[in-house]
């Protein structure tokens, strides 16, 4: 496989993974971004928690829908994320969720 070949796959499954999600967005109604991924779901929980004097966050979703074009199923009934790095939960308004039109 060239790398032209290989650029055009990776451009087809971006264009794949961005109409699933216009697709499922309206859906859900919460975004969590963490340092890795991107993720839509129905219910979500952030902890920080403390061990060895270090800071952590667990991130508990349920009904969730992963954005990573790699995986071969994109649902998760639940997902539990442990991350030292920033976390971003974004309740989504019926007006966040209207996908532009083709």
């Amino acid at each position: 496989m060239s790398a032209e070949d290989l650029e055009k796959y990776e451009t087809e499954m971006e264009l794949t993974l961005y109409r699933e999600y216009r697709d499922v967005v309206s859906i859900f109604k919460y975004v969590v971004e963490t340092d890795r991924r991107f993720y839509l779901c129905n219910q979500v929980d952030v902890k920080a928690r403390t061990e060895a004097g270090e800071v952590f966050f667990e991130v508990s979703m349920s009904d969730a829908w992963v954005w990573d074009m790699y995986r071969p199923a994109r649902f998760a009934k639940n997902v539990k994320v442990l991350t030292f790095k920033d976390v971003n939960v974004e309740e989504l308004s019926p007006a966040d969720i209207e996908p532009p039109k083709d």
